[in-house]
């Protein structure tokens, strides 16, 4: 079975998270990635967030069916070598600020000389132009910056965030999104790479559905609402007797009135000025007291029981223990069973999205600092001597 990028070739200069779950996606499918890390410690991740004998269990996960290859593309043959690297390459990934391709001498103009079927993936915090293009950009300040800050959270707190990077995350999609549209247009033979230019905070501001043109139009700035859906009910998270929490997504008019019927509440099913969204979004806080009523006075597994019945969507909120031990993940192949060095077993995200004749596949995880150094030197022309020479100089590890 051939995997759906199977061919497509991928060069990753990145770090931490954007430019690398981007990369790690296309490999999930197939592309050959060839990761560009710095000498000595490689890309920071390898020591973020819980390790494992020494080695993130992110590092695992992020960089899975990538090779490693640890270079000076500071030094002039490190950057012939990354040059080579990309002449019959399909994608260069980066997170670098901008104009840090440049000063490695790896700029657009020199990069589609080299390649003119090149499509390289730019993500940064602000755009490669614009005013603020210069300022440093995790995903939490594009998080803040395109709006997703400012509606999270209580009404009553300061505005929170979600507990992974997010920002982050969504620039990947969107750099992935735009590599795919670009090698369609390359492999149709209907133009030449083009670069993706993608921005944490427009990312971010790509999700917030219709805040500009209701503050636009109505002066309208949407605030945090906890729980709640903003402006369409009954939609909200609940307590139930046992101190659990429960969302229940109400909001069309027929799942509405198939809600209001299971909780007892005909009256409010029946109410005119509660047939369509807006009515019940003008008067969402006697709804969600309503709900409020029902679910305090039963544990969470009769009001889940209950709405099932009644064709209601509902749900836990889940922690990661819910989800490892949920038959639904596990049916799904949403929990794979990964080996660390060392032979130690672990569990691993699956993939995303299932493709019904071309799936993803893992073929390892995330390497050792270097592990393909040679494979990768060796596939362009290098002799094992060449490689010594190479590595005793300092210019790959």
């Amino acid at each position: 079975m051939t995997a759906p990028l199977s061919g497509i070739k991928v060069i990753e200069i990145g770090t931490l998270i954007a430019a690398p779950f981007a990369a790690r996606l296309m490999a999930d499918f197939g592309a050959e990635v060839i990761k560009i890390e710095a000498m000595g410690q490689g890309d920071p991740l390898r020591k973020w967030r819980k390790l494992h004998e020494g080695t993130s269990l992110w590092w695992y996960l992020q960089s899975r069916n990538k090779k490693s290859l640890a270079l000076d593309l500071k030094s002039p043959e490190g950057l012939e070598l990354v040059k080579q690297l990309l002449g019959d390459a399909d994608v260069l990934i980066e997170n670098l600020r901008p104009g840090g391709l440049e000063k490695l001498g790896l700029g657009w103009d020199v990069l589609h000389a080299l390649n003119p079927k090149l499509t390289l993936v730019r993500i940064s915090g602000y755009g490669q132009t614009g005013p603020y293009r210069d300022r440093p950009g995790f995903g939490a300040i594009g998080e803040a910056m395109g709006g997703i800050r400012y509606t999270t959270g209580s009404p009553d707190s300061p505005p929170a965030r979600v507990g992974v990077s997010l920002g982050d995350s969504l620039a990947s999609l969107h750099g992935v999104i735009g590599a795919l549209m670009s090698l369609l247009r390359v492999k149709t033979g209907q133009g030449e790479g083009q670069v993706i230019d993608v921005s944490l905070a427009e990312s971010v501001f790509n999700l917030m559905e219709s805040l500009v043109p209701e503050y636009d139009m109505l002066g309208h700035v949407r605030e945090r609402s906890g729980g709640a859906l903003p402006g369409i009910a009954p939609s909200n998270t609940y307590l139930t007797a046992d101190g659990a929490y429960v969302v229940i997504a109400g909001n069309s008019d027929p799942i509405y009135k198939r809600l209001m019927t299971a909780i007892g509440r005909v009256d409010l099913a029946d109410a005119p000025e509660f047939a369509h969204n807006d009515g019940r979004a003008a008067q969402s806080g006697v709804l969600d007291a309503a709900i409020t009523h029902w679910t305090s006075s039963l544990p969470i597994d009769q009001v889940l029981s209950a709405l099932e019945a009644a064709q209601v969507p509902a749900g836990r909120i889940y922690s990661v223990a819910d989800i490892v031990s949920d038959p639904h993940y596990q049916a799904r192949d949403m929990l794979l069973d990964a080996q660390l060095p060392g032979g130690v077993s672990v569990k691993m995200p699956g993939i995303v999205p299932k493709l019904s004749d071309t799936p993803g596949g893992v073929n390892w995880q995330g390497p050792s600092l270097g592990q393909h150094t040679d494979d990768v030197l060796g596939s362009l022309g290098l002799t094992a001597a060449d490689i010594q020479r190479l590595k005793a100089s300092g210019v790959v590890q």
